[in-house]
Order: structure tokens, then sequence, then C-alpha cells
């Protein structure tokens, strides 16, 4: 204390209010931006590479040629499908990380079907019986953990990531019942003569049915959660259990609801992978995008509308990494570096976005005790 003056710390944090839209988002574009500024400096510095160049590359890799494009779309419509997946979920505060596992039992359930049916049904009759197996499978994949949550309050974290890893290796034993040819460890293409199971091609491109089917259930998933009932069972039970037990909402029978939609909504992008992409099954099919839609879902806020977008900037970023290292002949690790730099700034924006800095100095001690 100091001629009646006292320190007060030079930095306060405080919570804002909530900011606009346009506001929270021209915050991201400028962490966009001071990203790529840095992603430049760390380029010029490492590899002596100009990185206007570098950043050319991403786009010719994403948008070079007709086919990469409507790759590139194509992954970003299943990404988008299980990140709308775990969303109910994550707006419930129920931390889904089993994603991974139950787009694999979509996968599972779909081939089986292919594999075992393509003989006995016709082709739309087949395509029928695969959607509704893949929904099933996904939506008992996610009822399970969510029954025991519901009853002994087990670690929902904790149970949905292990069944990721019994869904892995159940794939991993029908893959060795059904390998092609024999010995391979592998499904091979399946019905690649008949294309019993394969969905039918829908315009220009074989892609565009999993786009607008995924385009739907955005559209759909949107107003689930903002107008109907359920949405609101979610958002409440997501805010405080006690409060929702207050006004007569069954908290257990929203949280086994509510995941076995979202575990239904994986088992869709498994029936896509299988059924209307890679036309076989693997371990790796579904490439973490278990794991991958957690951040979507996040930084969008849990708002299907904004995951469309944070979708598009994932794979685009993982779809430009690829193309540098190829064109420049880096380490691919490299592209990843650049790509998670971006994702940092991006992740560390939403800080700006949620508090405030405030600097202070000296202040007399009459206004210290008023602050």
């Amino acid at each position: 204390m100091n001629n009646g003056k006292v320190r007060v710390p030079l930095l306060h944090i405080s919570r804002r209010a909530a900011l606009p839209w346009y506001k929270a988002w021209g915050i991201r574009a400028a962490a966009i931006v001071l990203a790529l500024v840095v992603c430049g400096l760390i380029t010029t510095l490492l590899t002596g590479e100009d990185p206007i160049a570098l950043y050319l590359s991403m786009l010719d890799g994403a948008f070079g040629t007709s086919r990469r494009a409507w790759v590139l779309m194509q992954n970003v419509a299943i990404l988008l499908c299980v990140s709308l997946a775990v969303t109910p979920a994550f707006k419930m505060r129920f931390w889904n990380i089993g994603g991974e596992g139950q787009v694999l039992v979509g996968c599972l359930a779909t081939a089986a079907c292919m594999i075992t049916l393509d003989n006995v049904l016709p082709n739309w009759l087949l395509i029928i019986v695969m959607l509704a197996a893949s929904l099933i499978a996904g939506g008992l994949w996610g009822l399970i953990p969510a029954f025991f949550k519901a009853r002994w309050n087990t670690n929902e974290t904790l149970f949905t990531l292990m069944m990721n890893y019994v869904a892995i290796q159940l794939v991993a034993f029908f893959i060795i019942i059904w390998e092609s040819p024999a010995g391979s460890g592998k499904v091979g293409i399946i019905n690649q003569q008949s294309q019993m199971g394969w969905l039918p091609q829908v315009g220009p491109n074989r892609y565009m049915l999993n786009i607008l089917t995924v385009a739907l259930l955005t559209v759909a998933m949107y107003v689930y959660l903002k107008y109907s009932k359920h949405g609101y069972e979610i958002a409440v039970v997501g805010e405080s259990e006690r409060t929702a037990r207050y006004v007569g909402i069954k908290v257990e029978r929203v949280i086994m609801r509510t995941m076995i939609i979202s575990g239904a909504l994986c088992g869709i992008a498994g029936f896509l992978l299988v059924a209307g992409t890679d036309h076989t099954i693997t371990t790796t099919i579904s490439d973490n995008r278990g794991f991958t839609a957690v951040m979507v879902s996040w930084l969008a806020k849990f708002s299907p509308v904004f995951m469309v977008f944070t979708s598009f900037l994932i794979e685009f970023l993982g779809r430009g990494a690829s193309e540098i290292a190829t064109d420049f002949g880096l380490n691919e690790a490299f592209g990843d570096i650049l790509t998670g730099v971006i994702l940092f700034f991006i992740i560390g924006c939403e800080f700006f976005i949620t508090y405030k800095l405030h600097f202070r100095g000296f202040k007399t001690r009459g206004a210290a005790e008023n602050v």
C-alpha cells in the first residue's frame, strides 16, 4: 500500500455474456488467419519452402479435380453423420466416447447382411434389411452403457471407451471367418460381381446418395434438438439432473432413449461406409471418426448447422496435409504439424469467446474495495 493506493491483480479474467453468433465466428476466423500466419513462419524456418505454395497445394489436394472434391464431400458427410450422432448425448452431458465402436458394429451388421443374404433377398429388400440391422446394432451398442449409467451410475466415459475395443475385436473375429481369399486376413470387396447390397448411384457421382442422406439427417437433428419435446428434455437434463427430476422428467428414460438414438445414427454411418462407399469391412474402416466427431461437436457448440463447417474444416486440413507431403516430398508428419497448429488456434480461441481479459494497474483504496 503506497499513498492510499493498493495494488490489484494486473490481469483479471471474467466470463463474458453470450456473444452474438457473428462476433463469435469473427473471433474464430481471426484465429484461423493467425494460425495460417504462424504456419507460414514454421514452414519457412523448418523447410525453406514458400508457405503460399503449401497453402495452394492444400487447396489442390481438396479441390484439384472433381474426384478429389467428391471424395472430400463424402468424407465430410460421414464425419458429420458421426458428429450428429454423438451430439444429443453430449448435450445431455453424457460423454459418449464410443462413437467409433458404434460405427463399427453398424458396419459389421451391414456386412453380415450383404454376405449372408445376397442370394436370398432382392436387392431393394436387402438394402432395407441392411439399414434396419445397422440401426438396431448401433442402437443396442449405445443402449448398453446407457442402461448401466441409468441403473448404477457407472462412468459412461470409460464404459463407452472400452466398448470401442470390444467392437474392434468383434469385427476382427468375423473378418477371419469371412476372409477372401482364404488366409488373406481381409474380406475384400463384398459382392463385387453382383453388387448386391450396394447403394444405387444417384446423380453424377456414387457418393451423392451418402451426401444427401447426411444432409437430411442434419436438418432432422436440428429440428429434433431445437423444437421437439425430446430435445427440450435433453437440454434440461444436461443443465441439471436435479431440475429435470423436479419438473417431472424421467432422467433414466431420457438417458437410455438418447443413447439409442446416438448409437443408431452411428449405425447409419457404418451402413453408409459399407454399402455406399467401401463395400468391404476392416477394423479401421471408421478411420477414427468416432473420436474426431467429439472435437467437431464441441467446436460447433453442439449445433448441427455449425457442425457442417467444422466437419468440412477438419477434413479439408486432413486432405491438405496429405497433399503437402506428396507435392513437396516432406515427411507426412509435417502436414500433421500444420494441421495441429491450426486446430490449436481454433480450440484456443474458444477461451476468448467464453472469457474476457481485464488489465488493471494501481487503484485508490476505495476504488479497489469496490472492484
